[in-house]
């Protein structure tokens, strides 16, 4: 019996040195967990045990330092909890916390193994593959556009007998172009003009009006965006209206303005834009206009950025950003019952449960950082002490049975 309980330790303290060698080998794997052998003792109908076996190969699934790598898709899962979602190309699913992505020939965000990250698309609930956009992102045609100046209270006053001439400088009193985008992403351009005028019987001092005329490509137009031909008279596009403390009226705070501008000998749709006046001031002192248009013309795919949510932000050579979907990550009951399948990955199984899946930063789950990895959990130091213990423990298990053999040998040789 005294054999086989030191052949017992000796094949204990064998596979405690394999756990810590891997352990050893893996300091260096992104996403590594360190794994630690767990022993029990082995009886059969006697006060004296029988040895040593391993029961488990546990895996601690602590946090490793988060590290930036600058490589656009590797993200690091920022805690605890949460395990990237992948699926192998024969559709079966696995589970890592390796974030070394890559865009493969087929444009899908795969890792090395050639396993392909899973998630949801915008506004969806199922499991999606992830992948990179293909070609340029469409044009938005602009629909609203957000104007708000201030004109100078003490611009002198236009009078009403002095039409507005566009190719004039003094008959308005203020000019900006902006540009605006059609359906097709061609850039028209827009241009406000602005004049202050004195109501009828009004002081100089007083007079808090200022009428807005709009041409667009070089072309006065009316509310309704109908074109006006020069000479004009031209109409008035809108009116701002101001009370003594410089503020916009409110009668005329929440005004938009809606017009449709044929664009003659184009393809794309007529314009229809809103244009909101609101948080307008009259002050005394120099025009200035802060305008946030929203439409933008086609674009190259430039880059990918992740964000903390997990969302996969695809940026475009035109300014544009497109949400391509959300990262999924899953969460177990029993981490420990995951059946480790090499590459880094780990398969459900009865033990662990079903995976709990969420989004990133929801249900308890960590958060994601981009252009970051989490490192090996391996603490080197320990594990070196760990590897004398276990030698130490394997060379005393080896006395025992020299010890044995001793005994034996002398009970051989007696007479």
């Amino acid at each position: 019996m005294g054999f086989g309980q030191g052949l017992s330790g000796l094949n204990a303290a064998s596979q405690n040195l394999d756990v810590i060698g891997n352990n050893i080998a893996n300091s260096g794997t992104v996403g590594f967990k360190t794994g630690t052998a767990t022993f029990a003792d082995v009886y059969a109908s006697s006060r004296v045990g029988l040895g040593v076996q391993v029961a488990s190969i546990n895996q601690r699934f602590t946090t490793g330092i988060v590290s930036t790598s600058g490589n656009q898709f590797d993200m690091a899962i920022d805690g605890a909890k949460g395990l990237f979602v992948v699926t192998q190309p024969n559709g079966a699913t696995l589970y890592t916390r390796n974030g070394q992505f890559l865009a493969d020939k087929d444009h899908k965000i795969v890792n090395a193994q050639g396993q392909q990250l899973m998630g949801y698309a915008p506004g969806g609930t199922n499991l999606i593959g992830m992948t990179v956009p293909v070609g340029n992102i469409d044009p938005k045609a602009t629909s609203t556009l957000d104007n708000t100046v201030n004109v100078n209270a003490n611009a002198a006053v236009i009078p009403a007998a002095t039409a507005f001439d566009p190719t004039d400088g003094s008959t308005f009193s203020n000019m900006t172009p902006l540009t605006v985008y059609d359906s097709l992403g061609n850039e028209h351009r827009v241009e406000q003009y602005y004049v202050k005028r004195a109501p009828s019987g009004a002081a100089p001092n007083e007079v808090n009006n200022w009428d807005v005329y709009v041409a667009v490509n070089g072309q006065v137009v009316d509310a309704a965006g109908n074109p006006v031909a020069a000479p004009g008279p031209y109409p008035v596009a809108h009116q701002m209206q101001f009370d003594k403390a410089g503020r916009l009226d409110a009668a005329t705070a929440s005004y938009t303005l809606a017009y449709n501008v044929p664009l003659t000998g184009s393809a794309a749709l007529p314009l229809s834009i809103t244009v909101n006046y609101a948080g307008s001031t009259q002050f005394g002192g120099s025009f200035s206009q802060d305008f946030i248009q929203n439409g933008y013309k086609t674009g190259e795919y430039a880059s990918m950025s992740i964000g903390a949510n997990g969302e996969l932000i695809a940026n475009y050579t035109n300014g544009a950003k497109q949400t391509m979907g959300t990262i999924a990550l899953a969460d177990f009951a029993n981490l420990q019952g995951l059946q480790p399948v090499g590459g880094n990955a780990w398969a459900e199984t009865a033990n662990s449960g079903q995976p709990i899946m969420g989004t990133p930063g929801s249900n308890g789950l960590a958060t994601i950082k981009g252009q970051a990895v989490e490192e090996s959990n391996v603490d080197m130091s320990q594990e070196l002490v760990n590897m004398i213990i276990a030698q130490r423990t394997y060379q005393a298990n080896a006395q025992t049975i020299k010890t044995q053999d001793q005994i034996l040998q002398t009970l051989i040789t007696m007479r």
